[in-house]
């Protein structure tokens, strides 16, 4: 009975250990084809690490890795006449995707293969929003980097308000510019509003682009995380046209949060509202730009002879909505970083003042003005 049970027990342990050999060269398997399928697709000129996550969160989504030579017949090998301009990344080139059919805008840069680059831009091509230029995929080759975005084929805010498309016979009228406000921080809400949250860090009217239907897209969000280290400019008398876009915090101690993208989204606000860049005197016998006269000065009674746009002056708007936009701006440029709103409270108050606007410039009617003109536009009774 004893040699019985001990044959059956042999037998059963014997079993147990060819299943246990037999899962383990299963899994072994398994993840040697996980392992030569990632590193397959950081290129052959990119490093191996074997690298999934980024900040505790897991890729879902892979980017596209572009091959060089498809990058180049999109271009044209980088002809100049594709070339539509130069950002903090490098390069920027408009590409047809020969097999896809698609417009990309790509942009290019020297720069030796890294996984920080891989990883970086696996994050960002998993974003996705209405209001954001989404990350297709990137190429890394002969010491070239590439990453490679949808086009949005009406370019940028900036040029629609000061730039070269100003005189396109595109107005735009207060509704128009409270509609790309709106969809402007939205995107940028959608980017707080992840987990762990992503901070733009370099907001500005440049990067807020527009399609063939006025629509904004954020542009370039976590540039800066690509590009690593960049130095920022401390205090001083002249501030650059880019540098406008920082918040006081980010000038002078390098503080990045949600709440320097606000500030920065305040003086698009600005641009936005004034027509002209924000780095600009309000008057040739000032010595102060656009948000630092308009942090100094609370009468109201002075704000639509120097920063609302004499473009808008002849279109139709509420005193109200005007005003209530202006409040928004002061609030979001605070040089306190602690007194400036949230991004939700942004859209939530653009969203209230445009839907405003829509009914009661319509209920007025074309032959009915629905705004004081010149230096009475802010003189009501209180």
């Amino acid at each position: 009975m004893s040699r019985t049970l001990a044959a059956i027990a042999g037998g059963a342990a014997g079993a147990v250990a060819l299943v246990g050999i037999i899962a383990f060269l299963i899994w072994l398997c398994l993840s040697h084809n996980r392992s030569a399928s990632r590193t397959s697709e950081t290129g052959s000129s990119d490093p191996s690490i074997q690298i999934e996550r980024h900040v505790g969160i897991e890729i879902l989504r892979e980017a596209r890795r572009f091959d060089m030579e498809e990058l180049s017949m999109a271009t044209k090998n980088f002809n100049e006449k594709n070339l539509i301009g130069v950002g903090k990344f490098g390069e920027v080139y408009k590409g047809l995707l020969l097999h896809d059919g698609m417009l990309v805008a790509i942009k290019k840069r020297s720069g030796a293969p890294t996984q920080e680059f891989v990883d970086e831009v696996r994050f960002l091509s998993s974003i996705h929003h209405r209001n954001l230029v989404s990350l297709l995929g990137y190429c890394q080759d002969n010491n070239l980097q590439f990453l490679i975005y949808e086009y949005v084929p009406n370019g940028s805010v900036s040029s629609h308000l000061y730039g070269p498309s100003q005189g396109s016979g595109e107005k735009l009228e207060f509704k128009h510019r409270l509609s790309i406000a709106l969809g402007a921080a939205k995107g940028l809400a959608h980017l707080h509003s992840l987990s762990p949250r992503l901070v733009h860090k370099d907001f500005k009217t440049d990067n807020v682009l527009v399609d063939e239907n006025f629509i904004p897209k954020v542009a370039d969000a976590g540039i800066r995380n690509i590009l690593g280290r960049s130095d920022v400019a401390g205090p001083s008398s002249q501030v650059t046209t880019d540098e406008i876009f920082l918040a006081p915090e980010v000038r002078e101690f390098r503080r990045f949060s949600e709440k320097s993208d606000i500030y920065s989204f305040g003086v698009f606000l600005l641009e936005l509202v004034s027509g002209r860049e924000a780095a600009v005197s309000p008057s040739p016998e000032s010595n102060q730009n656009l948000v630092e006269w308009l942090q100094s000065n609370q009468d109201y009674t002075k704000l639509s002879d120097v920063i609302i746009d004499p473009r808008l002056l002849g279109s139709r708007f509420t005193v109200e909505g005007m005003e209530e936009f202006v409040r928004l701006i002061m609030r979001c440029i605070e040089p306190s970083s602690e007194r400036r709103p949230a991004m939700s409270y942004a859209v939530m108050e653009l969203d209230r003042i445009l839907e405003k606007e829509m009914s009661l410039t319509t209920v007025m009617g074309e032959g009915m003005p629905s705004v004081t003109l010149g230096s009475q536009l802010f003189r009501r009774t209180k």
